[in-house]
């Protein structure tokens, strides 16, 4: 990231305004990018474009590169003759309309998007390439497993596809593949949309700022396929560690978030493969991204699968610069800021340092009653970005 210095907005696409039930790519995000330029902005910082899984969290995700459909605009595809106004507009999308309620987005939103799909014309070239890269085959298997079993985690699903049979998932694949299709259809939507949007952005001189969750979710395809290969597991292939954090000022019993952990020794022996495909894929969606968790490359908090709380865990070693190094080899520099907040070590201070990146600042964390500290004003060092408020504050 370059050091001049700018200023932006964090605003997820969920908290736009729309009629539909939540924020999209449509209208109110070109309005928006409008007014942050208006008001002198060079930056629109989103949350994860994941979908959410149990919990409607972006940090929960069913898949680690997939793209959020509730985010596809409705109005946009009605203009395109792919969708009526009576397909949705008269849907229950939810009582309060300044809030999302993801049930009814659940029920709803897929099954729009099919009608969608029924009137889509399949033959067109740009589509027929885009089913050829077969980025989002993964996603799309496992969504259309999903719904075959009634939408259970996959460690419910009967024993020949929660093992990953290879002769019951090619019958499968070769039994769906409109459905197959389709989920790679939200996917190729999502993405016209939302280049259409970033160009608009680039055009009126706003980069954006994505957010890569360190974790996936253990209900996810990641977990489902290549376990053996990304996570720590048990003799019996079932997460032996989970992440979370220790005790703090926030929760006397820590915070026990149950995401599987990486393997590092598994992850360093591929020089780091996987995280590089991940990180080229944030970068094809943003001009820069958020590392959530940074302190976690350093050292992470591991608490046993069969823990209540997160109190009896142990630090482990991260993978530390060897990952960066690796990313940056492969991909060269890659504009990053970590997500440096709450009680840091000297290591992870250090990995830092080291590694460039901005850190963060929160400006009501500094005005406390009775000590001075980092997020003070004229404590803050040249490579920094600095917000007024967090999540964790009011």
């Amino acid at each position: 990231m370059t050091k001049e210095r700018k200023a932006g907005v964090l605003l997820p696409i969920s908290s736009l305004p729309a009629p539909y039930g939540i924020g999209t790519m449509g209208e109110s995000a070109y309005r928006f990018i409008d007014w942050l330029k208006a008001a002198g902005m060079k930056l629109w910082q989103v949350l994860p474009l994941l979908p959410t899984n149990y919990g409607d969290s972006p940090y929960q995700s069913c898949a680690s590169d997939a793209l959020n459909y509730y985010f596809i605009d409705l109005d946009a595809l009605e203009r395109e003759g792919l969708l009526e106004k009576a397909d949705y507009a008269f849907l229950d999308w939810g009582a309060d309309p300044r809030r999302v309620d993801y049930e009814k987005l659940f029920l709803h939103r897929a099954e729009v998007l099919k009608k969608a799909f029924a009137r889509f014309d399949r033959t067109a070239s740009d589509w027929k390439k885009f089913l050829k890269t077969g980025k989002y085959r993964d996603f799309a298997l496992f969504m259309s497993l999903k719904s075959k079993f009634s939408y259970l985690p996959w460690t419910e699903w009967p024993e020949p596809y929660r093992l990953c049979d290879e002769k019951t998932i090619g019958a499968f694949m070769a039994e769906n593949g409109d459905e197959l299709e389709f989920w790679q259809f939200t996917q190729y939507l999502f993405l016209r949309q939302w280049n259409a949007l970033k160009a608009y952005a680039h055009e009126n001189g706003v980069e954006i700022m994505g957010d890569m969750p360190i974790y996936v979710a253990s209900d996810s395809v990641e977990m489902w396929k290549y376990r053996g290969e990304l996570f720590l597991l048990d003799e019996k292939g079932a997460p032996a560690a989970v992440a979370g954090v220790p005790p703090d000022a926030f929760s006397a019993d820590g915070q026990l978030w149950g995401n599987p952990v990486y393997n590092w020794a598994a992850h360093k022996a591929e020089n780091y493969a996987w995280w590089i495909w991940r990180m080229k894929s944030n970068m094809a969606l943003f001009d820069v991204v958020r590392l959530d968790h940074f302190r976690g490359f350093a050292a992470y908090w591991e608490v046993g699968a069969d823990e209540e709380t997160a109190i009896n865990g142990k630090w482990r070693k991260g993978p530390g610069m060897e990952l960066f190094n690796a990313i940056e080899k492969s991909l060269g520099p890659v504009p990053l800021i970590a997500e440096d907040l709450g009680v840091q070590t000297d290591e992870v201070k250090e990995l830092l340092e080291e590694s460039g990146f901005p850190g963060m600042r929160v400006l009501i964390f500094g005005f406390t009653p009775d000590y001075d500290n980092e997020h003070l004003p004229h404590n803050y060092k040249p490579n920094s970005i600095v917000y007024t408020s967090t999540h964790d504050s009011q």
